[in-house]
């Protein structure tokens, strides 16, 4: 008899047991396990093997297909959906003409019900399974994000965003207000299954040092919060900074006066930071959400990945949608590689893969749980065919070794290219002969 809650996978299965080097296309710290069956039971990965099980296992045979771990985007906006592929604007006027309307509509908690959940069906149907996410100002975005995320079960890090100046109406708190409304929802959410709170100052420009504080008393009065914001994205946002805190040594000194750095912060972009910042981020252990599509597409600059690494700093990956043109990670892995080759850096696919699974659940501090195919880790992972259309085919099938198969994979595949999405073990997308969409 098949016990229901025990799943076998067959595939080739691909994740790391350790950081590989930047440019190192034979890496040891790849685990690639072709034709084996993933086990999996009560949603938790119970063990990997050549062999098919016995019985008392539900068998899905996906044979010559890629197994990953789901996606782990460390910075992404779900409202923002609605402005995704916006013309014409850098940061600062982008905000305004773009993204500040679209999040105005989320105080309605029906329109933020709706929005969320076509958010995070979304992201599903790329491949991601865990993600780091800006709702808006208004507490209603949130309660709407989380449920969400609940009824999915997946792991998603978030809160309401602070702004209590340089915002539109509709957009803004105040320092007291937004103290109980955090309060509130950290109450509700925060280490509900598998759902984390992140105090969420939007960047420093938005938040009086009133506000900032607040945000640093919030950290300290409950140590297992995260602490996600943006830094350094845009040359104009960073001489904002400056004209804001001239009493700051840098943009990231800004959060380091207001104690807002330490092992659970995530900080987007990074882009315009120097030597002294990076020495700081290692000393806090605070992560960088590298977002390379929106760094391209908004014109704000090439973010230095080598100098990051060589300092100590960990980096995840980040499709920073609506900045982003794309919720899809295996999209953000090609942009960055794009990236660092402008920057004279070189990636190899194994460095992007591990930067959008095992590097990004390190970084914050979830490693036990996701990013890795590893036995006691939950099931959040996907099903990928290596190659869709036939220039794809050709070009999988004329590859020399593996590592040329994955940066093939990374360099033309897209959401396509997603067979099934597994959510602690349960099934949440699967690719039909008809329209894809969500499994509830």
């Amino acid at each position: 008899m098949t016990h229901p809650q025990r799943l076998a996978l067959r595939g080739d299965l691909l994740d790391f047991t350790a950081q590989p080097a930047r440019a190192d296309p034979d890496s040891t710290a790849l685990r690639f396990r072709p034709d084996h069956w993933l086990l999996i039971d009560a949603g938790r990965i119970v063990g990997a093997q050549p062999e098919p099980p016995g019985e008392g296992w539900a068998r899905i045979d996906h044979a010559g297909r890629l197994i990953l771990p789901g996606f782990v985007d460390t910075h992404v906006h779900s409202p923002q959906l609605d402005v995704i592929g916006s013309w014409g604007a850098q940061l600062l006027d982008w905000l305004e003409t773009y993204t500040f309307p679209a999040e105005q509509r989320f105080a309605d908690p029906a329109q933020a019900e709706r929005g969320s959940s076509a958010f995070l069906d979304a992201l599903l149907a790329h491949g991601t399974t865990s993600a780091v996410v800006f709702p808006t100002v208004h507490a209603a975005s949130v309660d709407a994000l989380f449920g969400a995320a609940q009824a999915r079960g997946m792991r998603v890090v978030a809160g309401k965003v602070l702004m209590d100046r340089h915002a539109p109406d509709g957009l803004r708190d105040d320092v007291e207000g937004a103290e109980r409304e955090c309060e509130a929802l950290i109450a509700r959410w925060h280490g509900r299954g598998r759902l984390a709170y992140a105090v969420t100052p939007r960047f420093a420009p938005t938040s009086s040092d009133a506000q900032l504080a607040m945000a640093g008393r919030l950290l300290a009065r409950h140590p297992g919060l995260y602490l996600q914001t943006h830094l350094a994205e845009n040359r104009a946002e960073v001489q904002w900074v400056a004209e804001l805190f001239p009493q700051a040594r840098s943009y990231l000194d800004v959060y380091e006066r207001f104690g807002l750095l330490n092992a659970r912060t995530v900080l987007a972009h990074a882009v315009w930071i120097d030597a002294a910042d990076r020495a700081l981020l290692r000393e806090r252990g605070a992560m960088l959400a590298h977002s390379p599509s929106s760094n391209l597409f908004l014109g704000s600059g090439l973010f230095g990945w080598a100098e990051a690494e060589d300092a100590g700093v960990a980096i995840g990956l980040a499709s920073d949608v609506g900045g982003g043109t794309s919720l899809s990670m295996i999209r953000t892995m090609a942009a960055a590689y794009q990236v660092q080759a402008l920057a004279g850096t070189k990636l190899s696919a194994w460095a992007l893969l591990h930067a959008a699974t095992r590097g990004a659940a390190q970084a914050l501090g979830l490693a036990h749980e996701i990013g890795s195919l590893e036995a006691g880790a939950t099931a959040d992972l996907c099903v990928w065919d290596w190659a869709v259309g036939a220039v794809a085919q050709r070009r999988q099938q004329i590859a020399r070794h593996l590592h040329e198969k994955a940066f093939a994979w990374i360099t033309m595949a897209d959401d396509r290219n997603l067979v099934e999405a597994f959510v602690a073990g349960q099934s949440r997308w699967q690719r039909g002969d008809g329209a894809p969409g969500p499994v509830k």
